[in-house]
């Protein structure tokens, strides 16, 4: 993080973490504050290790650090992370994801990532994941920017993706008809507004995923093609969030709303820096990108250098249930159509 940002960071930041000198002893600024709670971030080293960095007692970390995060949340909130509340933008967002991915009327990518947690005592197998490891999930909704527009953070391990999103505010709001999405009359083509994820949720009016790899033709091909290219997105977004925030990459010896506000947190910082530093935070080989050529994907340096292997790992299949509102058939027609751009002949992953 540039000086001239953490200043500017920091200055928003004071009169929420600013505490006053007592007779007794000095307050730690709010400065060491921040710095403190950058570095942990940043690092994922225990308290024990970040007192000798940092002058403060591990006990005394143990209140800043989430204190820090919820201030920082609550500064960035509304500028950074603000969801979309009006038709106008959304309408905004599916104009990026055509101009950049080519699939139209797309609201977002949706998908979540295994947060490594140390879990609470006495709690069991309750957030032991299929991965191997104790975990909660960060659900996220990113926008063609690598931009989180809506994270839900906090479901155990053991729930799979599509259960934790049946969970969230968001999909309530989806099935209640209470996002102000665009009409099918302010669409492409008057087809449905959606929002793209993979085959570990199932399908519904406006969520779609591929289809399934068994008995593809060209046209299938195509499509699947084309909401890969879209749905990367939000893994990548994941990628660079965990190897800036190398907190991730721990397993976070915190309670578990301590640990919500850390995610939280980190997510916020994502969309500050990325917004702010584009290429400085995220340079352009640190993203998936395709060889037109060759028709191959070159993988983002985020994918080589994170340590898990369990991270990388696919998603272990899943049998969704189906709606009866399968809007696949459409958009494998409009890729197929007058929408269809130059692709390569091969699925991309």
């Amino acid at each position: 993080m540039p000086d001239a940002t953490f200043q500017y960071l920091l200055r928003l930041l004071t009169p929420m973490i600013a505490k006053q000198d007592t007779w007794m002893r000095k307050a730690i600024t709010p400065e060491q504050r921040l710095i403190a709670t950058l570095r942990f971030l940043a690092t994922g080293r225990a308290f024990q290790d970040l007192k000798f960095s940092t002058g403060i007692s591990p006990q005394a970390l143990g209140y800043i650090i989430p204190d820090t995060c919820k201030a920082i949340i609550s500064c960035l909130k509304n500028e950074y992370m603000k969801f979309p509340r009006t038709q106008e933008e959304w309408l905004d967002i599916a104009e990026d994801f055509e101009q950049l991915w080519h699939f139209p009327n797309c609201g977002g990518a949706l998908d979540g990532k295994h947060i490594r947690i140390t879990p609470p005592r006495g709690s069991g197998s309750f957030y032991f994941n299929y991965k191997g490891f104790h975990s909660i999930v960060l659900m996220a909704l990113v926008n063609a920017h690598y931009e989180f527009i809506m994270v839900d953070i906090g479901s155990n391990g053991r729930v799979s993706d599509g259960g934790v999103l049946e969970q969230t505010v968001f999909l309530n709001k989806l099935k209640q008809k209470r996002l102000n999405l665009p009409h099918n009359g302010q669409t492409k083509k008057g087809y449905n507004f959606v929002f793209v994820a993979d085959e570990a949720f199932a399908l519904q009016e406006h969520v779609i995923k591929p289809f399934p790899q068994r008995d593809l033709n060209m046209s299938k091909k195509k499509y699947n093609y084309r909401l890969s290219r879209a749905r990367r997105i939000v893994e990548n977004a994941f990628g660079i969030l965990a190897n800036r925030f190398r907190v991730l990459h721990t397993a976070i010896n915190l309670r578990i709303d301590k640990i919500d506000l850390v995610v939280y947190a980190c997510c916020m910082l994502h969309n500050f820096l990325r917004r702010r530093h584009g290429l400085h935070y995220m340079p352009t080989n640190s993203v998936d990108h395709e060889d037109l050529q060759l028709g191959t994907i070159i993988p983002g340096e985020w994918r080589t250098q994170q340590a898990p292997l369990t991270e990388l790992e696919p998603s272990a299949p899943r049998n969704a249930s189906f709606s009866a509102k399968d809007n696949r058939e459409q958009y494998m027609h409009y890729f197929n159509g007058e929408g269809a751009v130059p692709w390569q002949n091969r699925m991309v992953r």
